[in-house]
């Protein structure tokens, strides 16, 4: 994955492909252990967005809780978590549909997690923001009053406060994400943001459904985001 991939790989400037982690694993783990069809799925992801297909099959099929972390008393689980040692739930909290949340965690309070949803180690997820059907990498926060949906974000990125995602078009159709010189159909009627690693937003950042941050870029604090922003060596 570079910045002159054709298939548009924005998330990071050195792990490849198999290296990157879904439900904190890397898919190369995955595909030991993978059904026939989830195999093929990984095997077959081309565009950045096929993650998000391979985390809604991984995520969506877990079938057991395993908590090392602590969930306040006031905070609600309704569906599967998978929680990391020295992670905390804090009060408020609604975790709805299933859920993976690394080691050393802070989420909330008062937050909404809910469809197939991986956040990985050392993430802050702030107060009242809603993650909906993402995968979010190691290191990343989330300012509180933010929304992300159908989205990846990479390892180190920082959403400044009331930074929000977009994730449907107006007309309900597929989302399409410029690839080199074409418009590529994602297949997705859902599609949030694909973030690269070591990104920040300023506060009140606004992003158009299905666009792309390369590493390190910027927002400013009201920034609205129309194109992919691509940060060239």
């Amino acid at each position: 994955m570079n910045q002159e991939n054709p298939n548009g790989w924005p998330l990071t400037l050195t792990r490849n492909l198999e290296d990157f982690p879904v439900a904190n694993r890397p898919l190369k783990d995955w595909l030991l252990t993978a059904s026939p069809i989830l195999k093929a799925k990984i095997l077959s992801c081309v565009y950045p967005w096929d993650l998000l297909e391979i985390n809604e099959w991984v995520v969506g099929g877990l079938s057991e809780n395993e908590i090392f972390g602590e969930i306040h008393p006031s905070a609600v689980i309704e569906g599967i978590l998978k929680l990391g040692a020295g992670s905390k739930i804090l009060p408020g909290v609604f975790i709805e549909g299933n859920v993976v949340i690394g080691e050393n965690c802070k989420i909330g309070p008062n937050c909404y997690v809910r469809g197939n949803t991986s956040i990985g180690n050392g993430c802050h997820v702030g107060q009242s923001v809603e993650v909906k059907n993402s995968i979010i990498l190691d290191r990343t926060c989330v300012g509180h009053l933010s929304y992300v949906g159908d989205s990846i974000l990479g390892e180190g990125v920082n959403f400044g406060a009331g930074t929000i995602v977009s994730n449907l078009r107006h007309d309900g159709g597929n989302h399409r994400s410029r690839v080199g010189d074409e418009w590529a159909d994602t297949g997705r009627r859902k599609l949030g943001v694909i973030v690269g690693d070591y990104v920040h937003t300023g506060i009140g950042t606004l992003i158009y459904p299905g666009r792309k941050i390369w590493p390190h870029a910027t927002t400013r604090p009201g920034e609205v985001v129309r194109k992919d922003l691509i940060v060239r060596s």
